[in-house]
Parts: C-alpha cells; sequence; structure tokens
C-alpha cells in the first residue's frame, strides 16, 4: 500500500450477520473513538446484490482504501458483482473481521 492517506471503509454486516457481533461493535467503537474519518455501510452484500449505484463512489482510485468487512475474495467478488472497479491490491487493503480480533483489525485500520 502506498503512504497517502487511507480511506476507511467500514462494513455492519447487518444483513448478512457473519461477523460477530462482539467484533462488530468493538471496531465500530473503536473507529468512532480514534477520530478518523471513516465511511460505514450498512452491508456490502446487500448492495452488491442490489447493485447499489453508491457502491460504486465507495472506492477511492486516487488514494488507498483499507476495508473491514470479511473474506477479501467475497469483498473482491462483491464489488465485481455490481459492476463497480474494484483497484489493485496495491490500493486496496481488506481486513477480515469474520477471522481477526477486533485489536488487531483496528491496528490494521488505523495505521498511518
Amino acid at each position: 500500500m502506498s503512504d497517502t492517506p487511507s480511506k476507511i471503509l467500514y462494513c455492519r454486516c447487518a444483513f448478512a450477520k457473519v461477523v460477530p457481533d462482539g467484533v462488530k461493535t468493538e471496531v465500530l467503537d473503536g473507529l468512532c473513538e480514534s477520530g478518523k474519518s471513516f465511511e460505514s455501510v450498512a452491508d456490502l452484500c446487500e448492495m452488491a446484490a442490489r447493485k447499489d449505484p453508491r457502491i460504486q463512489t465507495l472506492l477511492d482510485e486516487s488514494g488507498t482504501t483499507r476495508i473491514a468487512a470479511c473474506y477479501p475474495r467475497a469483498v473482491k467478488w462483491l464489488f465485481h458483482q455490481a459492476e463497480a472497479p474494484f483497484p489493485s491490491d496495491d490500493q486496496v487493503e481488506v481486513i477480515n473481521m469474520r477471522e481477526e480480533k477486533a485489536p488487531d483489525i483496528l491496528e490494521k485500520l488505523l495505521k498511518s
């Protein structure tokens, strides 16, 4: 990933129910307490299924984006399903809230 400031995208996984509630809550609380700017969406899976046009604007092609969601391959496929361009791996880092612990997720999201 480049040294430019990162955009943070947080998926609440509200409908899929695949991320443990405790992890989601702790990560969201940590983001709020950090004072850093971030964008939160209710559910990337649902947005992709509806082909929500807003999904096209979630990734910033001019910088880097860190996404807290689920499996990286699944997130890439969701953007593909919604016909939204997914930048190269050096521009996007997907952090898996299904498998990682909240402190580790927050460390990755908030690093400079």
